[in-house]
């Protein structure tokens, strides 16, 4: 007899060993037939596992996100079994699931998009069999033979220590796999390949180069439609493309992943830079500036020339080994090193916007989002034991204020101590705790990832969700009992004995860069007045009205607006229509009219005409918006 227990309380009974479908069927046929996988005591297992002892049972069904993940593993499947029946001579290596899909690496020629619709073609037939996926288990030795023919998966094998090595079928197609997958093929109802790329062998060069094919799938073919509307807006706001249009920045084969930002990119980069710094004076912190090129012997001494070097930029300058900066904390160790510090000092708020170099491969390089040299604002807060809570809280409210101004929401996730770490229970412990404490004292939800955090201590990740849904890594909260060791950090305490200072790295926009990019996406390169390249478009009617034109833009300059005036000999629609292209907010009409009456007539983005606003209340009510950073123009005219 095996009793299984469902997690309401509830008890089956069977007079046989039951696989796991047989149990979501004695819940109801339905049920069962939505049922992916189960948790068999807590262990993702196969449907179709056989259950030969008193257990806990739970069904993860097609309703929850687990259970895309095993899909589209299933998926990937399903694509390199299409894939070996149209090109025999391919040769498989691994098949993962990513953040929203999957990819499969194969050795075979170059593979364009236009051999997709074939591949999807041979999908459907694999999907409409429903053919059962089911899971064997052999010895490493018949594995070994098993694979003789494949390179790659007998590479894999060789790896793994000697036992079992479980196998995946469906049809004529085999594969090393962990698993667990769908019951059959029939559940991978709605899928597209979205496209190919070159990728290496183990992420080597000196290996063979793969053809990486992407895909993703859903349950249901409204959830895959909606995906690929969502990808559509993406591509619409494409920071690359609009960053084109609007005149921001550019990048060129003289250096690659270093990007050169315009006059206009430059205007929108002070705007958050003058930002930045108005929120850091107010919640007291100084700003720093250490070098870019710095010895080797400092980078010996933080450890980067050990565990980094492959990612660092070197020179030789009078027989001496330096590097470009990969990070600022190092020189913000010898600032903080310079004198004597006393209790009585702390917390130090030290921030430095930082430009810094990290080598990035050729086949990484993204726009923006992924380059070579960026800015950091970095800041380094030197503390006691004491003041961890206060000063995590500190920047958590910092942060919401930060991103709230750009409406950006984000969750948070706490990272503890890994299995390799430094430090004493006690140091983890006090770090670990007052992080706790902060989080509690902010009032926020947040994911705990035990075991997560990096080796010198705790940390706070910051996600951030744009307009789109999409989330991104940006802000970090990291504690840190390495550097203060490494540099011999110290400040006198109360009891006039030296001690340890409590450290955190911090960031908020990040990448500024890469912040930037988000920011182009997430507004579509509608950004709010105060962040706009141009402020106000300035259009006269005519040649004999453009010196007007010129006046009002000198006096709007005057007052702190970023202005263009079109002198072009174009109709006014054509100036609006390339005005509004360009997303200027304040598209501002002068006419004669106008030039008499002192007035002009402004059209926002939105189409609100409003005409013969007089210049001192349309001053008045744009530089309060700006003034207040506000995400809307709401002048209420």
């Amino acid at each position: 007899m095996v009793t299984i227990t469902l997690p309401d309380g509830s008890l089956k009974q069977f007079d046989h060993s039951p696989t796991g479908f047989e149990v979501a069927q004695s819940i109801s046929e339905g049920f069962a037939r939505n049922c992916v996988v189960m948790e068999l005591d807590g262990q993702k297992k196969d449907l179709y596992a056989a259950i030969d002892h008193d257990a806990s049972v739970r069904f993860i069904t097609i309703k929850e996100p687990q259970a895309l993940e095993i899909m589209r593993h299933s998926a990937a499947h399903v694509m390199a079994q299409a894939i070996l029946r149209l090109y025999p001579q391919a040769k498989l290596t691994i098949g993962p699931v990513v953040e929203d899909g999957f990819y499969y690496d194969i050795d075979m020629p170059p593979i364009s998009e236009e051999a997709f619709e074939r591949i999807e073609a041979e999908m459907k037939k694999i999907v409409q069999e429903k053919v059962p996926i089911q899971r064997r288990e052999v010895s490493k030795s018949d594995a070994l033979k098993l694979y003789e023919n494949e390179p790659y998966k007998l590479e894999m094998i060789q790896d793994l220590q000697d036992g079992t090595i479980s196998l995946y079928s469906q049809g004529e197609f085999t594969d090393l796999c962990r698993g667990p997958h769908v019951p059959n093929t029939g559940f991978v109802k709605a899928f597209k390949l979205m496209k190919s790329s070159g990728a290496y062998w183990r992420a080597d060069q000196t290996k063979a180069q793969l053809q990486r094919i992407y895909g993703t799938a859903y349950f249901d073919k409204k959830e895959l439609s909606a995906y690929l509307t969502l990808l559509e807006e993406a591509r619409k706001r494409n920071h690359r493309r609009i960053g084109t249009a609007l005149d921001l920045f550019s990048f060129h084969d003289e250096a690659p992943g270093m990007p050169f930002f315009h006059p206009k990119g430059m205007a929108m980069w002070n705007a958050l830079m003058d930002y930045w710094r108005h929120e850091h004076r107010a919640a007291g912190y100084v700003e720093t500036k250490t070098p870019i090129l710095l010895q080797r012997k400092l980078w010996e001494r933080s450890g980067h020339w050990e565990n980094y070097r492959e990612n660092m930029y070197t020179a030789v300058i009078d027989e001496t080994d330096y590097a470009i900066k990969p990070m600022n904390c190092p020189g913000g160790m010898l600032l903080y090193g310079r004198k004597h510090t006393s209790y009585r000092d702390l917390p130090i708020r030290a921030a430095e916007v930082g430009l810094v170099h990290r080598h990035e491969l050729s086949g990484v390089l993204n726009g923006l989002f992924r380059v070579r040299a960026f800015h950091q604002d970095d800041a380094h807060i030197f503390m006691t034991p004491e003041q961890i809570q206060s000063e995590i809280l500190g920047v958590l409210q910092l942060v919401d204020r930060i991103y709230s101004t750009f409406g950006l929401g984000f969750h948070l996730e706490l990272s503890t101590r890994p299995v390799k770490s430094i430090g004493t229970d006690q140091q983890w412990a006090t770090a670990t705790d007052g992080l706790k404490a902060a989080l509690a004292a902010y009032g926020a939800e947040y994911k705990l990832n035990e075991g997560d955090g990096a080796f010198y201590g705790p940390k706070i990740d910051i996600h951030i969700k744009d307009a789109l849904g999409r989330t991104w890594q940006c802000g970090t909260i990291q504690l840190d009992m390495n550097l203060p060791e490494r540099f011999d950090l110290t400040y006198v305490g109360g009891d006039n004995e030296r001690h340890r200072p409590i450290m955190i790295h911090r960031v908020i926009y990040g990448s500024i860069e890469r912040f930037f990019g988000i920011l182009v996406e997430h507004f579509a390169g509608n950004f709010p007045l105060w962040l706009a390249p141009v402020q106000a478009g300035i259009l006269p009617l005519n040649d004999d009205l453009l010196p007007f034109a010129q006046s009002v833009a000198a006096r709007l300059e005057k007052a702190g607006l970023r202005t263009e005036v079109d002198s072009r000999s174009e109709s006014l629609n054509k100036k609006v229509r390339d005005a509004q292209l360009n997303k200027i907010p304040l598209i501002l009409t002068c006419g004669a009219k106008e030039k008499e009456a002192g007035t002009i007539s402004v059209r926002t983005l939105d189409g609100q005409v409003k005409q013969g606003v007089p210049m001192d209340e349309f001053e008045r009510r744009v530089l309060d918006n700006v003034r207040q950073r506000k995400l809307n123009l709401e002048f209420g005219w």
